[in-house]
């Protein structure tokens, strides 16, 4: 009994820094100090399993002066072809960064981009995510190159995450495609994993509703929530921690602790909108959403994709159907996929917006997992059907 009033006594002393403290509840729910790349140098990919000079890494300035670590992953063909050049290829003032690498992308017709929005803790070498990067590459090794970058706060970057500053991150990114790569809007994905997930789905909503809208290739999301708030209701750190789930069964108590949240990400509502807004355009190009979730997910539960998905399907359609009757026609349409999962599609005049629901890949594993780069290739075929036929 000591002991369980201790715990307990923690875990109130814990919910009062969450409540009182903002500068706390950053550091939770972001985790960007937790690096665990400790000894590492992240300015040297090859200590992560890439090829000599197959990486470039390099800093991306944002509208607030924050600097961004980027690493630009050059695809496996492309970096055999050029392999010489690349080794002689030095900089003399900084001879880790080249020039090359960044000609081989903005030069090549044909090269695709994936940017890519890691998820939550760590930084841009932690875990899975290299793997993940190769992946991604294998699915057409002669023409996807990524570009990974860490948030402010994270890694190397400079500043401390917010919800504002991580949009204003992911719209660097995306200018140093479009601007300083030169690749058009139809050659690049914009892939998302767990919190990357609710900053694409920002930057989606953000670009479909500007005057002149710019749509991208497609847009993959890996283990998405639908909202802060619905989250902290099922969410455990490491799939083990709690965070606000104790108190899920009181949901005014729950309410309470969330009037204190200083990050939304209303991705429910984000997706919604995007959809409105390509659902209305004049835009030629149909538009490519991709909600990819394992069911043995202990950190964000799969339920999360059921929502986005049902807000989606909902913001097509003038017929507004609760998440009951989403759910029910998915039984009668999705494709099997035995032991894999199944998938889910909606598609409109406009575009199409699919679910895959994976049997197995935990919450970062199935970054790396076949179907996912397959997405990707995808989505890169929506936006050219000839791509890689």
């Amino acid at each position: 009994m000591p002991g369980l009033l201790l715990s307990g006594g923690v875990y109130l002393t814990l919910l009062g820094f969450l409540a009182g403290i903002p500068t706390f509840q950053t550091h939770v729910f972001y985790l960007h100090r937790i690096t665990l790349a400790w000894f590492r140098d992240l300015t040297v990919p090859e200590q992560f399993g890439f090829a000599p000079r197959q990486v470039n890494s390099f800093f991306i300035e944002t509208e607030g002066n924050e600097k961004l670590h980027a690493w630009h992953i050059l695809p496996l063909g492309v970096y055999r072809r050029h392999l010489s050049v690349l080794l002689l290829d030095k900089n003399e003032n900084d001879p880790k960064e080249s020039t090359t690498a960044l000609d081989l992308l903005k030069f090549d017709p044909e090269a695709r981009l994936v940017l890519y929005f890691h998820g939550t803790a760590g930084c841009l070498a932690l875990g899975w995510r290299p793997d993940s990067y190769r992946a991604i590459y294998a699915a057409a090794p002669d023409h996807i190159h990524v570009l990974s970058f860490d948030y402010r706060g994270y890694g190397l970057s400079s500043g401390t995450p917010s919800e504002e500053g991580l949009l204003q991150d992911g719209l660097a990114a995306v200018q140093w495609a479009l601007e300083v790569a030169g690749i058009p809007p139809c050659r690049i994905v914009i892939y998302g994993q767990s919190l990357g997930t609710a900053v694409a789905f920002a930057l989606m909503q953000h670009y479909a509703t500007l005057p002149e809208p710019i749509l991208f290739a497609g847009h993959v999301l890996t283990a998405s929530f639908s909202d802060v708030a619905t989250l902290t209701a099922t969410y455990r750190i490491g799939g083990i921690i709690p965070v606000l789930s104790p108190l899920a069964k009181v949901p005014p108590l729950l309410a309470f602790f969330n009037s204190f949240l200083t990050n939304t990400w209303l991705s429910k509502d984000r997706i919604a909108g995007f959809v409105r807004s390509m659902e209305t355009s004049s835009t030629s190009q149909p538009y490519y959403i991709n909600l990819i979730h394992a069911e043995d997910d202990s950190d964000i539960a799969c339920e999360h994709s059921d929502v986005l998905f049902w807000h989606a399907v909902n913001a097509s359609s003038s017929t507004e159907l609760a998440l009951e009757q989403v759910n029910q026609r998915k039984t009668l349409t999705c494709r099997d996929l035995g032991h894999g999962g199944w998938i889910a599609e909606h598609k409109t005049n406009h575009g199409l917006i699919r679910q895959t629901m994976l049997t197995y890949g935990v919450h970062d594993r199935l970054m790396s997992y076949s179907i996912t780069s397959l997405a990707i290739l995808e989505a890169f075929q929506n936006a050219d059907p000839e791509f890689m036929t």
